[in-house]
């Protein structure tokens, strides 16, 4: 009994001492989050001696940091971003950015945007410490897989001078070009003018680029070799060129060249470089094996085959010409929509400027001297296999089916085939199958996901047989918590096993070896994360070109696991030859992401966090011992923070259910708390993610919100199909009643936040209870009937899919089921809404129509209850602009210590700003 007193008083003295702490703290500020860090760059050298990052503040100017892999501290540079440290670990390239309170007493001075300071660019020797800065930055490169230069773009200094030579010269700009400065790392620096495309060789240390010309210098295609420092001119003449492409080894380049004179007029042809003599044309328009009507287009990317015996390029048809006989007011603004289109009109329209650049893919066969067309105009899809030398290629096409994709949505109806390089011709070996098809890296196979059958198929293109590869009784690679009326996901995309011996699939737990051919059973890679309840992820280090040529089967490789359960998270070592129970590196109470491995040693940088836990960097050898390198936020210390834990409640229907409890650092169980309901569909896997402060676009800061003493509840929330509204209110409502039952919450004052979808279900949520004493609604639907058949503008699609198949989960048209519009649909029941509501909903939303958060507030004001309605101007889905989150974060926290905690209304609340004070009141 004395020792059972002993602990329940160390027990007192040790919240005693939590709760006086964290009275020592302040209370985060909306300012304060403005100035949080997250790091939104990192690079490691290839020989793994260094780390860069980039600090990043909401609101202020980046730092990039380097340092050694042991955190000693090696350079820093404000304003630095778009890191790259060279191939050989010596050199470090950085843009300079302007500083932010520069730019900002300049745009008080209403300096015009041109005259505003460029950026730089930072060239740093890391042996010596030597930094050099460029000024007037608008373009760098460094090569990839060898090192010793750099090419970067500056725009000139506007000149003084103003005789009659200087005002003629060419003005730089995008279209005449920049100059050139091609530098050796550490060395001279060469100089070419009027510059508009460059790029460096993958594999030989050559540098390619055109140039408009200038007096001293004529325009046209060079080759620059950098260690014989020889330039080449590969075409000469005052021609516009496109689409520059140089082989690997450097040893070929094409380009498009047009030789026309008006803007209107234009026709490219093809040219080769072979490394001798001029460039010579391959390909132009009177080609016999263009399609009728077709043009070479200067907007499709040249690129060559592995094996150089390939080039590939874009054909497109003609647009019908302009009528120039009449001026542009007399011919009528019009889109005309086609009830049997294959793509919607306003899918169309949205892609206009797309579609206008829209080529189709040709090769011309290097060693044979022939182009051949490939892709047509019934494709809506084209993959080469075998990087360009294989015999076919893999072609797509939805069109057939595409009107249902208003309903079905994603994954699409298509036909499959396979397209001759040397013909032209398409067999079609797969039709109306409902899956997008892939290549295996070595060519071998078309593979693909069947949504209806739930199962991975496999296609031998040389035999043409199909293979049926997984069996959801043996594999269930479909996610197995589908609650869409819409075929599931699978968990993932499979990865090869080099020279296309196997593939790897996962189900929701394993990593499953699957032959291709089913010559061999499948086999459980992992065999125990079901057992375990352990997600088993690869975690893939390749480069694009390492992804080409499979995994290898005698190497061991790092997994990524996820505990479902216990939310907790590790590293794992797996080796695939000799499948079983991954061994654990590294492992805990925490989230972790995936690491980078320099290219060269075996050194990783990731980052583990909690919620108190910032991701900072780590840095090891082995993941058995790791080091911290990164300090982002040492500030955190100052403020009141908050815990997390889960939470178990029964669901109204009878389901066992969890979410996330947020509470304050000083939480007192004998104090009652205002509380926020906050949920999207499911969130408590995310248990030990972090949550960088921020000033949010559309959902409330858990760490503001709990610094100022409220708890936060976030519920996973499950739905079936037909009444998505009726699920949300099962889960949510008994998840409040249970809490409140625990004593510490304050049942008057419970309010709840959502956007987009969980601004649709906070406003249901609204109709049928009242039980909260405000809502912050963000872009709701409302009217699931005249939502059914608007629009998506940021994409142009119908949302008719989203009810049927996808997230709002009514599963039936609105002529089959108007009941299930009319009884999830808010709108219709707002007379019987009795909680204040704040509505954010913006004129320019993309994705749900402005007209229903107008509906919804014309309804309450109708009904005479109180609402308001934020609009930004220019904001999409959700403002993203710092300006404009910052004002909604301060406008719905001002809402929610209103109602929630009894302070007096702000301006903007109680009187409204009206449209003439638009812009010089904020009414806080």
């Amino acid at each position: 009994m004395k020792y059972l007193k002993q602990i329940t008083i160390l027990s007192i003295l040790m919240w005693l001492a939590i709760t006086a702490d964290a009275q020592d703290k302040k209370a985060l500020t909306f300012d304060d989050i403005l100035k949080w860090n997250r790091i939104t760059e990192k690079t490691i050298s290839n020989d793994g001696s260094l780390v860069a990052y980039k600090l990043e503040p909401w609101k202020g100017d980046p730092v990039l940091k380097l340092i050694e892999n042991d955190g000693s501290p090696v350079f820093t540079q404000t304003g630095g971003s778009d890191i790259r440290i060279t191939e050989d670990s010596r050199f470090l390239l950085s843009r300079i950015k302007p500083l932010e309170d520069t730019i900002r007493q300049l745009k008080l001075q209403n300096i015009n945007e041109e005259d505003m300071p460029e950026d730089q660019l930072l060239i740093l020797n890391i042996q010596s410490g030597e930094k050099e800065t460029i000024d007037n930055l608008k373009s760098f490169k460094i090569p990839e897989k060898w090192s010793g230069w750099a090419a970067y773009q500056t725009k000139p200094e506007e000149e003084k001078d103003t005789t009659v030579e200087n005002k003629h010269r060419k003005e730089a700009s995008s279209e005449n070009g920049y100059p050139l400065h091609i530098k050796k790392l550490p060395g001279e620096t060469v100089q070419f003018p009027c510059v508009t495309d460059y790029l460096f060789a993958g594999e030989k240390e050559v540098i390619a680029f055109v140039s408009t010309g200038d007096e001293d210098f004529k325009a046209g295609v060079y080759q620059y070799d950098l260690d014989e420092k020889d330039l080449t001119p590969v075409m000469q003449g005052d021609t516009k060129h496109k689409q520059l492409n140089i082989s690997e080894d450097g040893s070929l380049m094409a380009f498009l060249s047009d030789s026309t004179t008006t803007k209107e007029e234009k026709d490219f042809a093809l040219y080769l470089w072979d490394g001798q003599g001029n460039a010579g044309e391959l390909v132009n328009n009177n080609n016999a094996a263009l399609p009728e009507d077709w043009k070479i287009s200067e907007h499709g990317a040249l690129r060559f085959s592995q094996s150089n015996k390939r080039l590939f390029f874009g054909t497109a048809p003609e647009l019908p010409e302009k009528d120039t006989t009449k001026p542009e007011d007399e011919i009528p603004v019009v889109d005309v929509w086609h009830w049997d289109e294959p793509v919607l009109h306003s899918r169309q329209l949205n892609n206009r400027e797309e579609n206008l650049k829209k080529s189709y893919v040709a090769v011309y066969h290097l060693d044979q001297d022939k182009m051949v067309q490939l892709e047509n105009e019934d494709f809506t899809g084209i993959k080469l296999i075998d990087d360009g030398d294989a015999e076919k290629a893999l072609a797509w096409s939805y069109l057939p089916y595409a009107v249902r994709r208003m309903w079905e949505g994603y994954p699409y109806h298509n036909d499959f085939y396979l397209v001759d390089m040397q013909t032209g011709k398409a067999e079609m070996f797969k039709k109306d199958c409902r899956a997008t098809p892939d290549v295996s890296p070595n060519g071998e196979y078309v593979y693909w996901y069947n949504a209806l059958d739930t199962t991975w198929v496999t296609y031998n293109i040389a035999s043409g047989e199909e293979f049926t590869v997984t069996e959801p009784e043996n594999i269930q690679v479909a996610n197995e918590l589908n609650d869409r009326p819409h075929p599931p996901r699978p968990y993932g995309t499979p990865d090869w096993l080099e020279d296309d011996k196997a593939l790897l699939v996962y189900d929701r737990f394993d990593i499953w070896k699957v032959d291709p051919e089913n010559r061999e059973e499948p086999v459980n890679l992992t065999e125990n994360g079901r057992k375990t309840k352990t997600k088993y992820r690869l975690i893939d280090y390749r480069t694009e070109d390492e992804k080409k040529k499979g995994l290898e089967e005698s190497e061991t490789y790092h997994l990524h696991g996820h505990n479902i359960e216990t939310r907790g998270e590790g590293y794992y070592e797996l080796k695939l030859k000799s499948p079983g129970e991954p061994k654990q590196l590294l492992g805990g109470k925490y989230s972790l992401n995936n690491p980078v491995k320099a290219k060269d040693k075996d050194v990783y940088v990731y980052t583990q966090e909690t919620f108190q836990q910032f991701p900072d960097l780590q840095i090891t050898k082995n993941f058995r011992k790791s080091a911290r390198i990164s300090n982002a936020n040492p500030q955190q210390e100052e403020f009141k923070w908050g815990t997390i834990e889960l939470y178990n409640w029964i669901s109204a229907d009878g389901r066992k259910l969890e979410g996330l409890l947020v509470k304050p650092e000083d939480f007192d169980p004998d104090k009652k708390y205002p509380l926020i309901v906050n949920f999207y569909e499911k969130s408590s896997q995310g248990l030990y993610n972090h949550r960088t402060p921020e000033v949010h676009r559309s959902t409330i800061d858990y760490h503001y919100y709990t610094s100022n003493d409220y708890i936060i509840f976030n519920p996973d929330v499950y739905y079936g199909t037909g009444y998505p509204g009726e699920d949300a209110f099962n889960c949510v409502m008994t998840g409040i009643t249970q809490l409140i039952s625990k004593g510490f919450i304050d049942e008057d004052h419970i309010a709840a936040q959502g956007h987009s979808w969980g601004g649709y279900q906070v406003a249901y949520l609204a109709t049928r209870t009242d039980m909260f004493a405000a809502i912050e609604s963000g872009a709701p639907v409302v009217n699931m009937f005249s939502a059914y058949g608007g629009i998506r503008e940021n994409s142009g699609l119908n949302r008719s899919f989203q009810y049927e198949q996808t997230q709002s989960r009514i599963g039936k048209s609105i002529w089959e089921a108007p009941h299930r519009y009319l009884e999830n649909s808010p709108l219709f029941w707002a007379d019987k809404i009795s909680t204040p509501m704040l509505i954010m909903h913006n004129e320019d939303d993309g994705a749900v129509p402005f007209s229903q958060g107008v509906e919804l507030f014309i309804a309450m004001r109708r009904l005479r209850k109180p609402a308001w309605l934020l609009n930004y101007n220019e904001a999409d889905h959700w403002p993203t602009k710092i300006r404009d989150k910052y004002d909604f974060q301060i406008r719905m926290s001002q809402f929610f210590e209103h109602y929630l905690k009894e302070k007096p209304m702000p301006e903007w609340m109680k009187e409204g700003i009206p449209a003439v004070e638009k812009g010089r009141n904020m009414g806080y």
